[in-house]
């Protein structure tokens, strides 16, 4: 009898492994998509229109799904448990589970230890992997955004992507080499639009290289006016005509060129678990440093002040001391200059105080962004555990699978998740909290509410049965429930 259990308990973990893992792994695909799809509406700007490479933008997307993990994993995990144990109910096959003498704890206990080997590996996830690839990402796509728009001359309409030149053509023909009515401003003097080139037609060719851009113009003229740097009343003009000029246009400002990952590899989000507490133990010597100075050159501008408390019984007790003014008796130049300095001095105190207030609250907040990136690379592990502790059991009570009832629980408890880690991360930004509430506050609300519906659903307690409610709701407030007094029922009419 033993070994048919073992059996039966053998079966019903490989059954439930089956029925978790493939959600857990379509949702967390999904999940990745849609907010790659955002990703690309929020920088499509940045993206079209560019004429980059399509290994470009697959490199960029590929390592930016990296950096949506943090997101997706845990959404994954509430919604493939909800939708695991809501199917296992509404089929009764939980109630056939627990007429076999298997407790719900014992039915939990392999997805809690996949649970927790994803909190493990999510750890080490945000530890050494995502580090790694949102530096790759945030490289890619800053040359993305610093790099122009393509080459792409449009008829009738004003063209300055050129730098230092701003062009028009009135007509481009089917070729797209040959050009009809071309207008030339040359910025590059730096003078306005005093340089213009006009011309009948022209051809655009590149070179060989792809390096510059060869502009021949035929039939046209030159219009320079000369200015200086005085302003002058007659300032001469000269109309130049040619049947052939050919300018040359620089091409390289449209190539896509790399940086080098070293000029982002010290950001606080490139940084593990030893670099972050490294930088931020520098900081916070830093920060001491910093305020011992100004403390020493506060102590530098007051070192004539001195300040005492005096009582109300001690201040009769003060001898009276006649102090003369210090302008008194003294010329008005001298009084003035005496007055200037005692202002300089206010002054340059007043400049000192703020510009080292203002570095050591810069400090401050650098050392908070530092401290927060540290705890994230914790909070993502114990969100999985927490979020998993709440969709298994919250799945086994309320008994709908699908995706319909699952999916809605878990979009709302994933929004109030984001939304209370997002305000508590904020605040620690801001300096209101600690940079370890701001970014625990999320995990620590949630983790108890696992722990209280795990709880509620390994002993069966009626937490969403509505009757159940309704007669402590009546127990509560006894006078507002009418009862029904005999005789008054309504008679249905014959």
């Amino acid at each position: 009898m033993h070994r048919i259990i073992q059996r039966l308990v053998k079966k019903l973990n490989i059954l439930i492994l089956r029925s978790y893992i493939g959600p857990l792994i379509a949702t967390f695909f999904i999940v990745v998509f849609v907010l790659l799809m955002q990703f690309l509406w929020r920088y499509v700007d940045d993206l079209v229109g560019k004429g980059l490479e399509w290994n470009v933008i697959a490199q960029l997307l590929f390592y930016a799904s990296f950096t949506f993990v943090p997101m997706a994993l845990p959404l994954s995990i509430l919604l493939a448990s909800l939708m695991t144990f809501g199917n296992l109910g509404e089929r009764y096959e939980l109630v056939a589970i627990k007429a076999a003498g298997i407790s719900l704890r014992r039915v939990m206990m392999p997805l809690a230890l996949i649970a927790f080997f994803i909190s493990v590996g999510a750890f080490y996830y945000s530890n050494i992997v995502y580090p790694y690839a949102n530096l790759k990402f945030r490289t890619i796509l800053y040359d993305v955004r610093q790099k122009k728009m393509a080459l792409n001359i449009r008829e009738g309409i004003w063209y300055s992507g050129l730098e230092g030149f701003v062009i028009k053509i009135g007509k481009k023909e089917p070729d797209k080499v040959t050009l009809r009515n071309i207008m030339i401003y040359n910025h590059t003097k730096f003078q306005g639009n005093s340089d213009l080139t006009i011309a009948d037609s022209g051809k655009m060719e590149q070179t060989p290289g792809g390096n510059f851009l060869l502009l021949t113009l035929y039939n046209g003229y030159n219009y320079e006016e000369k200015t200086g740097r005085n302003s002058e009343i007659k300032k001469p003009f000269q109309r130049t005509r040619f049947e052939e000029e050919v300018i040359k246009f620089d091409l390289s400002q449209f190539k896509f060129s790399r940086t080098n990952d070293e000029f982002f590899r010290s950001a606080y989000y490139m940084l593990n678990t030893r670099q972050l507490s490294y930088s931020s133990d520098s900081l916070a010597k830093e920060v001491n440093r910093k305020a011992t100075d100004l403390k020493r050159s506060l102590m530098g501008y007051y070192t004539y002040l001195l300040k005492s408390r005096l009582t109300d019984s001690s201040i009769a007790k003060v001898p009276v001391i006649k102090v003369t003014p210090p302008l008194e008796g003294r010329q008005k130049d001298e009084q003035a200059r005496i007055i200037s300095n005692a202002l300089n001095l206010s002054r340059n105190a007043k400049g000192s105080f703020e510009y080292s207030r203002q570095s050591i609250s810069e400090t401050t907040t650098l050392k908070a962004r530092f401290e927060i990136e540290w705890h994230r690379k914790f909070t993502l592990s114990l969100a999985c555990l927490a979020l998993f502790l709440i969709g298994a059991p919250l799945g086994a009570i309320i008994r709908k699978g699908g995706l319909g009832m699952p999916l809605i629980i878990s979009v709302l408890l994933f929004v109030a998740y984001h939304v209370i880690s997002f305000t508590g991360e904020k605040a620690a930004r801001s300096g209101i909290a600690d940079p370890w509430k701001g970014m625990w506050i999320s995990t620590m609300v949630f983790l108890p509410v696992g722990i209280f519906l795990t709880y509620k659903a390994t002993t069966d307690s009626a937490l969403l049965d509505a009757e159940k409610y309704k007669q402590i709701f009546n127990r509560l407030f006894p006078f507002l429930t009418k009862k029904a007094k005999p005789g008054n029922e309504d008679t249905p009419a014959l």
